[in-house]
């Protein structure tokens, strides 16, 4: 059995259709006003963005979307697109059990994780 497609709701979603394009690299599919946006990813991932409903609530305090990448350097790059984009990160990457994670928030307090799970090569002997 395979995931193949996620809900998330956010609080404007014009700005998550353009945060899920730019960072991400998601295409939209369609629209339905500003209630729902379908979005790809090159893996055929679907991903659902409805808007939250006035009076509702963000996500539980551990609620994080995470995206897995093959390197080390993938991450610390996307690290610096993040700050070319304005989307302050707490902190840089770091190594975390056994990955080496950044993470951050956006969309309104959406916690985001970007992991490499890439093992550091070993230092030269002399």
């Amino acid at each position: 059995m395979k995931l193949n497609h996620l809900n998330v709701c956010v609080p404007d979603l014009n700005e998550a259709v353009t945060f899920f394009r730019d960072v991400f690299g998601f295409e939209l599919n369609g629209r339905h006003g500003d209630a729902i946006a379908a979005m790809t990813d090159d893996d055929g991932f679907s991903l659902v963005l409805s808007s939250l409903r006035p009076g509702e609530e963000g996500y539980p305090k551990d609620f994080h979307l995470g995206f897995y990448v093959d390197t080390i350097a993938d991450v610390d790059g996307f690290h610096d697109k993040l700050a070319a984009a304005g989307i302050a990160a707490e902190q840089r990457p770091r190594r975390i059990r056994n990955g080496y994670t950044l993470y951050f928030t956006a969309l309104g307090g959406i916690l985001f994780e970007v992991t490499s799970f890439q093992r550091e090569a070993a230092a030269p002997q002399a």
